[in-house]
C-alpha cells in the first residue's frame, strides 16, 4: 500500500512540476513538430499527399456526375440541345420561364423536388416513355411516378392553357405574313382542321362505335384545332369520338363563338359549315368540289391551289405538335380518355392542350416573309 501511495504521490508531483513549468510542454511540442529527416518518412508523406489529392479530385468528379444524373437545373443550365431533346422547348431560358410560371403551384412528392416533377412530365410527353422508365431514373415506384404525372398534368393545364388565346383582328394584322397580304386572304383570322389520336379499343360497345374512325380504320379521339395566319394555335377543342364529322365538331365545340363579323375562315372541303359561320357574319373559304364534274374549271383550279398553299400551314402546325410531343403519336390507354364526372376534361384533353401551349412558346413554322 505504501509503495502504491508513494508511486501515486510521485506521479502527482510530476504532473505538478509539469504544470508549474510550461516550458516543458513547449519543448515537447517543438520536438514532435520537427520534420522527419528520414527519406523514407518524407516519401510516405509525399505519397499520401498525392493520394489524398487524387481522391479529392475523384470525389469532385463523382459529385458532378451524380448532379448530372439527378436531372437538376444545373444539368440543363448550359445545354440547350439537351433541353430541346428532352423537353421540346428550344432553350434553357424558356424552360425556366415555364417552370417559374408554374412552380408556385407544384407539390413536392416522393423525395423529388418541383423541378424534377416538372421535368418528368415534359419528358414523358416529349419522348413517350413508359412510367416504369421514370421510376428507375428518378428512384420512385411506378404508381408514384403515375401520381406525379397526373398531378403535374393538372397544374400544367391550368397554368399553360392561357397561352392558347384568340387574338384580336388588329393584333393579327400587325404581323400578317406576306402570303396572306393579298385581297383574297387579308381578313383571315383562322385556319381550321381536325386531327385524330389513336386510342385503345373500348370494352363498352357504344363507346367503341362512337370512337371508331372510318378514315383511320381505328378507334380515335378527334380534335379541332385553329391557328392564326402566323401559325399560332388559337383554339383547341376537347376530344370527340372518331366517328364525329368535321361539321358536327365545328358546330358544337365552341369554336364559332370566337368569330366576329368580317372574319375569314380557311378550311378543307370537309368543313361544310359555311351556313354556321355565316350566322356570325363571317366567311368561309374551302377548296372547290369536283363532285359531278369531270374536272375543275381553270379558275377553280387556280383558286384551290392558292387556298391549299396557305391552308397547308395548319397541317404543318399539327405535324409540329405531334412530332415534338410524341406521346400524341402513340395509342392512348382508355384510362386517359375517361373522367370520373361527366363534362370534365380527360387526361388526354389536357395533354393535347398542354402540348399545343408549349408549341406556342416555340418558333412558328409559318415564315413571316
Amino acid at each position: 500500500m505504501q509503495i502504491d501511495d508513494c508511486g501515486d504521490t510521485s506521479a502527482q508531483e510530476g504532473r505538478g512540476q509539469t504544470a508549474d513549468h510550461s516550458y516543458c510542454n513547449s519543448a515537447v511540442y517543438a520536438e514532435s513538430s520537427v520534420p522527419c529527416s528520414n527519406e523514407a518518412c518524407q516519401e510516405t508523406v509525399r505519397r499520401l499527399t498525392e493520394e489524398c489529392t487524387a481522391l479529392r479530385s475523384e470525389v469532385y468528379q463523382l459529385r458532378e456526375k451524380v448532379s448530372t444524373l439527378s436531372f437538376s437545373q444545373e444539368t440543363f443550365k448550359d445545354n440547350d440541345d439537351m433541353v430541346q431533346d428532352l423537353t421540346g422547348l428550344p432553350s434553357f431560358a424558356k424552360l425556366m420561364v415555364v417552370f417559374t410560371f408554374v412552380s408556385p403551384f407544384l407539390k413536392v412528392g416522393a423525395g423529388l423536388n418541383p423541378f424534377q416533377c416538372f421535368l418528368m412530365t415534359l419528358m414523358r410527353m416529349r419522348l413517350n416513355l413508359p412510367l416504369h422508365f421514370f421510376s428507375y431514373i428518378f428512384h420512385v415506384s411506378k404508381p408514384t411516378a403515375g401520381r406525379i404525372f397526373n398531378s403535374m398534368l393538372n397544374v400544367l393545364h391550368d397554368r399553360l392553357f392561357r397561352f392558347i388565346l384568340w387574338p384580336s383582328k388588329e393584333q393579327i394584322q400587325i404581323s400578317l405574313p406576306m402570303c396572306f397580304k393579298n385581297n383574297t386572304y387579308r381578313n383571315c383570322t383562322s385556319i381550321i382542321d381536325c386531327f385524330e389520336i389513336f386510342i385503345k379499343r373500348p370494352k363498352n360497345l357504344r363507346a367503341r362505335a362512337q370512337t371508331y374512325s372510318q378514315y383511320k380504320h381505328h378507334n380515335t379521339a378527334k380534335y379541332l384545332i385553329s391557328i392564326t395566319p402566323q401559325g399560332v394555335i388559337s383554339f383547341v377543342s376537347r376530344g370527340w369520338g372518331g366517328r364525329a364529322s368535321d361539321r358536327h365538331i365545328t358546330e358544337n365545340c365552341g369554336y364559332l363563338e370566337n368569330l366576329l363579323p368580317g372574319d375569314l375562315v380557311l378550311a378543307d372541303r370537309g368543313f361544310t359549315v359555311g351556313d354556321a359561320v355565316g350566322l356570325y357574319s363571317a366567311h368561309l373559304k374551302i377548296s372547290a368540289f369536283t363532285r359531278g364534274k369531270k374536272q375543275l374549271h381553270p379558275s377553280e383550279l387556280e383558286y384551290s391551289r392558292g387556298l391549299a398553299a396557305v391552308r397547308i400551314h395548319v397541317e404543318r402546325v399539327i405535324g409540329l405538335v405531334r412530332n415534338k410531343y410524341t406521346i400524341l403519336q402513340s395509342t392512348i390507354p382508355i384510362s386517359l380518355c375517361q373522367t370520373a364526372t361527366p363534362g370534365e376534361l380527360t387526361s388526354l384533353d389536357k395533354m393535347v392542350r398542354v402540348c399545343c401551349a408549349l408549341c406556342n412558346i416555340c418558333q412558328s413554322v409559318v415564315p413571316s416573309q
